[in-house]
Parts: C-alpha cells; sequence; structure tokens
C-alpha cells in the first residue's frame, strides 16, 4: 500500500487549516476594534479612517478565510478518496 501520498495529503490539510485558523483568530483580534456605529464631528475624522482601515482589514481577511476553508475542505475530500481508492485496490 502506497501511504506516501496520503501523508502528503494528509500534511497539506493539516498545514492549510493550521492557516486558517491562525487568519481565523487575527480576524477575531482586528473584529475586537471594529466599531458598529460611529458618531464623529471633523475634529475626529482620523478615528473615522481609523476605523475604515479596519473594516478593509476584516474584509480581505473574509476573504482570505473564505478561501482557505475552501482549499481545506478540497484537501479533505481528496485525501479521503484517495484512502478509500486506496483501501479499495490494496491487494491482501
Amino acid at each position: 500500500m502506497q501511504t506516501l501520498p496520503l501523508q502528503i495529503l494528509l500534511s497539506l490539510w493539516a498545514a492549510v487549516t493550521v492557516v486558517l485558523i491562525i487568519v481565523f483568530m487575527r480576524k477575531g483580534v482586528v473584529s475586537l476594534r471594529e466599531e458598529d456605529a460611529l458618531f464623529l464631528d471633523k475634529a475626529e475624522d482620523h478615528i473615522r479612517r481609523e476605523q475604515e482601515q479596519v473594516v478593509a482589514q476584516i474584509t480581505r481577511l473574509e476573504k482570505l478565510t473564505f478561501r482557505l476553508g475552501i482549499a481545506s475542505a478540497v484537501l479533505l475530500l481528496m485525501w479521503v478518496a484517495l484512502w478509500v481508492y486506496t483501501g479499495l485496490t490494496m491487494e491482501n
């Protein structure tokens, strides 16, 4: 039985999933700084710019988490399919 492809796929899945968890944690930390509603005058324009940057960063992280989630799911499905195929074609 060839386990090397299974090990490679499992390692890739684990690496992508670890990165996904790290990005989720980063997104959580960034979203702590986000305000739901701000009522600012001209003197507090720097706070508005700060919030715009936070929202932009959260948007980028959301796109990244979506892509990493898809990649993690695809790698896991590929691993399961290869595992089943290897099990079915294994000679006794």
